[in-house]
């Protein structure tokens, strides 16, 4: 997928209004790539593809009026600020290194995306409850949602880019009879993979 292709994507989705706050923000992104290393340097020149569109995906999964969305290790700004700027709904990123956590909220505050609010802090430390929470490649999957668990509601969509899926994590999910997972593939890599794990709400299977 070319930048010209992943950029339209998104205009066709969210609106060119929205895209081009996007593209502001990658414009803030790149200018912070050269003080700290936010994203690797090689995929900058892909970085609507490798790094936009991958996140603005998350989106597709869930409904735009569904309420707060929780981000973890929101790092550069993927998903987190993506998201953001892509929904009318409050999202909250959790962050713990300080600063990344400064970049995010310089990025909030210059761009003014009245919707976000940035945590320094790590996400066993966040009170709350949210609809979705999302995490891109933070910690297995087990370790997440124990970690991240007080965060969540019985009705909680959980939204997890994996890339390449384990089959010991397929193996635990599965043992886990109070969730469902669902395993879809990425638009933007054929070999990625997003986990979207939520309670079961009747007998298991």
């Amino acid at each position: 997928m070319t930048e010209d292709e992943a950029r339209a994507k998104i205009a066709d989705r969210f609106g060119d209004r929205k895209t081009e706050r996007v593209a502001a923000f990658l414009d803030l992104v790149r200018e912070e790539n050269a003080r700290q290393n936010l994203i690797a340097p090689s995929t900058i020149p892909m970085i609507w593809a490798r790094h936009s569109l991958d996140s603005a995906q998350l989106l597709f999964h869930v409904e735009q009026s569904i309420g707060a969305w929780l981000d973890i290790g929101t790092g550069g700004g993927f998903p987190g600020i993506i998201v953001a700027l892509l929904r009318d709904g409050p999202v909250t990123m959790v962050e713990p290194r300080k600063k990344r956590a400064d970049f995010l909220q310089d990025c909030v505050d210059r761009l003014g995306i009245s919707n976000a609010v940035v945590l320094a802090s790590k996400v066993e430390a966040v009170s709350g409850r949210f609809a979705v929470i999302s995490a891109r490649a933070v910690a297995s999957v087990e370790k997440l949602l124990q970690a991240a668990g007080h965060c969540a509601t019985p009705d909680t969509r959980w939204i997890l880019p994996r890339g390449r899926i384990e089959p010991d994590q397929l193996d635990i999910l599965r043992r886990d009879r109070t969730r469902l997972f669902h395993v879809k593939h990425s638009v933007t890599d054929p070999d990625s993979s997003i986990l979207i794990v939520e309670r079961s709400r009747g007998p298991a299977r």
